[in-house]
């Protein structure tokens, strides 16, 4: 009688096998993941910007973080990394270089291009070399055979190529003009608007920037020429800014006008910034270098973290229902009550009763001081009326449009346009905003306004720098109620521009 004969079936074979397999690939891939999430990062300069740059796990695409204001993703290739850009800091060099030089300025965008591209191409070496590693050590600890990190090598790079291949093949660049905001940045596209839109229009704009700076030099030498405003050297030299929103060009305005004009202090209606937040504010301190005292009164843009920095600035006050002395001129200032950039607060739906009440009570605190302020700082226009009488001059800002209106015979309103040309918003319309400041020249004993210099730098299209002196006199005032100051026609300077006018700057838009 025969032995019956047994068969080994070859399925637990391949069973244990494919176990074997699939073990091997989760310890390579999982050991590459964890190396990548820990160590595969770089950071390298973007433009004005330190930023830090890494892949994550997630379904492709790209993501910017711009901390506290939010992010912004881009849908622009699938896979299963996203590439993750975090916004550190604002280099205050760099971006006070781009901002003053025309060259640098006109070459923005290639240079941003080529940070990013250089940082890209380092993190993709940087993420395959952990990966590589993470995986052959993680294989190699637990399971200890001599030739297992090879196989992990060739697991993890076969992924590596897998991946780079999907984002490769699904690469959509028109995405990029199609970005997902998230945060304070779902209110960018109302805006700055269309951000291709803006790039045409800034690209036009930069153009003009050239013809811009050597028409200040035409603007300074003809100050030479304008009279004195009072007929003698004895008068205190202020300059009115406001809402310059972040625009290094207004601070750069500011500076030179601060030299040229030999100003005795520079008083600011506020909106220095757009959104108050931490990576703006570190570019703000550059006021605390200028070597005369700076009056601030806080904006509707305006933080009080803002503020709060702006006080800790050397020669910098900020006015908050109180006053300060100037070259012995008497200023009172209270800040805009509102501020409209976290929409969670409510307060761009407040009416005028909160602007009018901020009014009342500054009034009362100057009915609280020994002597009477000269002038009054408030941010919107619609705060003045309770000024009436409290001072013969209160300055304000907001609307972005330059006024000068009588309040009654005892006082004056002087609405300063935007210093900043209202930062990228003035991008919106048919041209750039122009950029204006306004020079004071008061009596040194009263107080009282003698004359003004009205300085405007044209926007796109308009490349002419302009300064007109109207001369305030108490037998022929310059002012009629309710109206608009007439330029004087003794002492009014413009300083023209080589260029061609061109078409005339639109009004300015009405601010945020």
């Amino acid at each position: 009688m025969s032995e019956p004969t047994t068969t080994t079936s070859p399925w637990p074979a391949r069973v244990r096998t494919a176990g074997r397999w699939a073990a091997r690939v989760v310890l390579a891939l999982g050991g590459a993941l964890i190396a990548v999430l820990l160590f595969a990062r770089v950071s390298a300069p973007i433009g004005p910007f330190d930023a830090t740059l890494a892949f994550r796990p997630a379904s492709g695409g790209a993501e910017v973080a711009v901390p506290p204001l939010g992010s912004l993703a881009v849908d622009a290739y699938d896979g299963p990394l996203r590439l993750d850009i975090s916004l550190q800091s604002v280099d205050q060099a760099r971006a006070q270089a781009l901002a003053s030089d025309p060259v640098r300025l006109a070459g923005v965008v290639d240079r941003v291009t080529e940070n990013l591209q250089s940082a890209v191409v380092r993190l993709v070496w940087v993420t395959v070399l952990w990966a590589l590693a993470g995986a052959a050590l993680t294989t190699w600890a637990v399971l200890r055979r001599r030739r297992e990190p090879l196989i992990a090598l060739g697991v993890t790079t076969a992924v590596l190529t897998a991946t780079g291949a999907v984002g490769a093949a699904t690469w959509r660049p028109e995405a990029l003009s199609q970005p997902t905001y998230t945060g304070l940045l779902v209110n960018a596209n109302s805006l700055i608007g269309n951000a291709q839109d803006i790039v045409t229009r800034f690209d036009a704009y930069r153009a003009s920037l050239e013809d811009l700076v050597a028409n200040v030099g035409t603007l300074y030498a003809t100050l030479a020429a304008l009279p004195s405003p009072t007929g003698t050297d004895d008068s205190v030299a202020l300059l009115h800014i406001s809402d310059i929103h972040l625009n290094p060009a207004g601070f750069d305005l500011v500076r030179q006008v601060v030299e040229k004009f030999d100003v005795d202090g520079v008083l600011d209606t506020g909106d220095l910034t757009d959104w108050g937040s931490e990576p703006e504010n570190r570019l703000i301190t550059s006021v605390g270098d200028l070597d005369v005292p700076y009056v601030y009164i806080r904006g509707n843009h305006d933080s009080a973290t803002t503020a709060s920095i702006l006080a800790a600035q050397p020669n910098v006050t900020v006015l908050d229902d109180s006053n300060v002395s100037v070259a012995g001129i008497r200023i009172i200032g209270a800040p805009d009550p509102r501020f409209t950039p976290d929409k969670s607060t409510g307060d761009d739906e407040s009416g005028e009763d909160v602007l009018v009440e901020s009014g009342e009570e500054l009034a009362e605190y100057a009915g609280t001081l020994a002597e009477q302020p000269a002038i009054a700082l408030v941010h919107d226009p619609k705060q003045a009326p309770p000024l009436d009488g409290v001072a013969p001059l209160v300055l304000a800002g907001h609307t972005h449009e330059r006024t000068v209106e009588k309040l009654s015979e005892d006082t004056l309103l002087m609405v300063q346009g935007s210093t900043g040309g209202a930062g990228l918003r003035g991008l919106q319309g048919e041209y750039p905003e122009p950029l204006t400041c306004t020079v004071l020249y008061l009596d040194p004993v009263t107080g009282t306004l003698l004359a003004y210099d009205e300085i405007t730098l044209g926007g796109l299209g308009r490349t002419e720098v302009t300064v007109q002196r109207t001369i305030v006199t108490a037998e022929d005032p310059a002012v009629t109620d309710g109206a608009a100051v007439p330029p004087a026609e003794d002492g009014a300077m413009v300083a023209p521009s080589p260029a061609p006018a061109g078409d005339p700057v639109a009004p300015a838009s009405p601010a945020g």
